[in-house]
């Protein structure tokens, strides 16, 4: 029954889920970026009609009113899903073009190229490529957390009683490990823990079917998907709660949204309209998960829509910014930093990183 188990999951997550990698959300393959079908993708497809001028714009695309939206294959694009459905509805003042990546990598390389206005990128590569590259500021946070213990039974209520434990998880020496580990000497039993690094989430959970006191760290989508194959696995630690418990200026965070600094600086008002139009989106996700995960299907990020509306409540989406924006997630990064200045490119981002509307 394991074996049949672990063959069925497989199956259901090799659909269409992403893996969780370095950066919480980036995946594997060599796909190419998945374009959502925007009204100026079809009039592009289909030719003629009302929509036929309106051509994918390759560059300053922000002076008539288009903003092309990179994002990553994950649960930071499950936010602007209705945002983008509103603009080929014709609802919003800004027209968004939005192109899902398979890999973060395909993101920092349109906004560095110039092909992307604005991004959505994992929050320690988007400091990262700051430090290299610049010519961009953080306008949003646009997920915190979305890392989760999992177990078979009903053992684990804090972090504290992982003590004695080992953890089965990916994402040896990159954001998952460092977030444990903070969460760990925080509770004063680092030393008392003893990590398990797999390649892949499939392996955390292959392991915790074939040890039934195996304990799990995994990301959403993929721990829903889990769960509802085996209802003998239980969501334990929800990883952005336990951080809220021991810090109050900082935050777990997955992902933030971007804006390149020349729209900011010749266009301001249309950066305010992008972040408003996140912050709707976000609200209309997060009250309507059934309507949204019809929506979060058809971009690709999640094969099957009770999958994706059993796995919005947990993926912490949110828009948040100004000054609260700068607190968390300076905060955050000061943590990462601390552990390994490379998670954030050496050296902590200048002020110019975040930017607050002020």
């Amino acid at each position: 029954m394991k074996r049949i188990f672990s063959m069925i999951l497989v199956f259901v997550l090799l659909l269409g889920l992403c893996a969780c990698g370095s950066d919480t959300e980036t995946t594997a393959g060599t796909e190419r970026p998945v374009v959502s079908t925007s009204a100026y993708s079809k009039a592009a497809q289909q030719g003629g009609g009302e929509n036929a001028t309106r051509e994918r714009p390759k560059e300053n695309g922000f002076q008539n009113g288009v903003l092309r939206v990179y994002s990553l294959k994950g649960p930071t694009s499950m936010g602007i899903a209705t945002m983008l459905r509103d603009s080929e509805e014709g609802k919003t003042d800004v027209r968004y073009v939005s192109t899902v990546c398979t890999t973060a990598d395909e993101v920092t390389a349109a906004l560095v190229n110039g092909e992307a206005d604005a991004a959505l990128l994992p929050a320690n590569a988007a400091a990262a490529l700051f430090n290299k590259a610049g010519g961009f500021s953080v306008v949003a946070i646009n997920t915190l957390g979305v890392l989760y213990v999992v177990e078979n039974g009903d053992t684990i209520h804090s972090v504290k009683d992982l003590e004695g434990k080992t953890v089965y998880m990916t994402g040896k020496g990159t954001t998952p490990e460092y977030a444990l580990r903070y969460l760990l000497a925080a509770n004063g039993i680092e030393d008392k823990v003893t990590l398990e690094f797999k390649s892949e989430a499939q392996e955390v959970v292959t392991a915790m079917g074939e040890n039934l006191a195996a304990i799990g760290l995994l990301p959403q989508p993929f721990v829903t998907a889990a769960t509802m194959q085996n209802d003998q696995l239980r969501i334990a630690l929800d990883l952005t709660a336990e951080w809220k418990n021991i810090s109050s200026d900082s935050s777990l965070v997955t992902g933030v949204t971007v804006v390149r600094n020349e729209i900011i600086e010749k266009n301001p008002d249309m950066v305010s309209g992008f972040v408003k139009d996140c912050l709707l989106g976000v609200d209309n996700v997060n009250r309507d998960p059934a309507a949204a995960a019809e929506l979060i299907v058809n971009m690709g990020i999640v094969a099957k829509a009770p999958i994706a509306e059993k796995a919005i409540p947990y993926c912490n989406l949110v828009c948040i910014t100004g000054g609260e924006m700068k607190t968390l997630l300076s905060g955050y990064l000061k943590t990462l930093y601390d552990q390994n200045p490379k998670a954030v490119g050496e050296k902590m981002p200048a002020d110019e990183f975040y930017y607050t509307g002020e």
